[in-house]
């Protein structure tokens, strides 16, 4: 089995070199896609490109921003892809070693039984330091509801296409189903979290996270809970890196704190009390 990794960004220059590295190592091909990033992250990316693995791995495409839809990209990045399985990496999105080896390893021994792969994700909210309740996860995927998230695809689905705007954006069979309403006996739950930095400045300055489609709306105003102490960060943090790559372990600036002591409260109350409308 041939694994490859799809990463599609834009303005993703805090966290892209994390992502790609924590997989690359691990995946057979990454396809890494820009779409008009004017953040530093191509610097990050040729970066990358300069690295053993990367001049090895990584097909590099600069899509142009004009022509940017999140179902065409994907769609092109899928009609490329020769391997059997695909891991979708987005460039807010670190593996654990451990993690990335047991979604790889199941690919590998019994990729063949499954059609997709389900893990659970661990978000960060207001740094890198605190991370959102449990309660706060509405994703419903493989017999579970919270905050997990469906990132292996086997290309041998019938029909297999991207479908969808951004938001309601998913992959789906050649009837239009979405993957994981597919068979369940085929859907894999694997205990395999990765760090998710979705809710964080992810470009390199924040006037470039607002030219990000609905990226203003992700950068939540929420005060988490706490790490511990010896909390455990992937591994990729901590390896070297060239110095253009941002440095991410910074406290939320005050005026984001003290805002973030009024919605917290109203967040928490909305989530226990407003139904809410849960999927992929």
């Amino acid at each position: 089995m041939k694994i490859s990794a799809h990463t599609l960004v834009k303005n993703e220059a805090r966290f892209l070199w994390y992502s790609v590295m924590s997989v690359i190592n691990h995946v057979d091909k990454v396809r890494l896609w820009d779409t008009g990033s004017t953040d530093g992250t191509l610097e990050v990316i040729k970066a990358l490109l300069n690295t053993k693995a990367g001049k090895e791995k990584i097909i590099f495409n600069n899509y142009k921003a004009e022509l940017f839809n999140e179902e065409q990209a994907r769609q092109m990045m899928l009609d490329e892809t020769t391997e059997d399985w695909f891991l979708v990496v987005d460039g807010d999105e670190i593996w654990w070693d451990e993690s990335i080896r047991k979604v790889v390893d199941t690919v590998k021994t019994a990729g063949a039984k499954f059609e997709s792969i389900v893990v659970p994700t661990i978000n960060v909210v207001g740094d890198m330091f605190h991370f959102q309740e449990a309660k706060a996860g509405l994703y419903k995927l493989a017999g579970r509801k919270g905050h997990y998230n469906l990132r292996g695809i086997n290309m041998k689905i019938p029909g297999l296409k991207s479908l969808g705007e951004h938001g309601v954006w998913g992959w789906a069979d050649e009837e239009g189903k979405m993957i994981q309403d597919r068979d369940q006996t085929k859907i894999k739950y694997i205990d395999a979290p990765y760090l998710h930095t979705t809710f964080l400045r992810r470009a390199g300055n924040r006037s470039d996270d607002k030219n990000v489609l609905k990226r203003s709306h992700k950068l939540k105003h929420e005060i988490g809970i706490p790490f511990s102490r010896d909390f455990y960060y992937p591994e990729v943090f901590f390896r070297p890196k060239p110095k253009i790559v941002k440095d991410v372990w910074e406290n939320m600036p005050t005026t984001f704190y003290m805002q973030s002591l009024i919605e917290t409260p109203l967040r928490k109350l909305k989530r226990r009390l407003l139904p809410q409308k849960v999927g992929y």
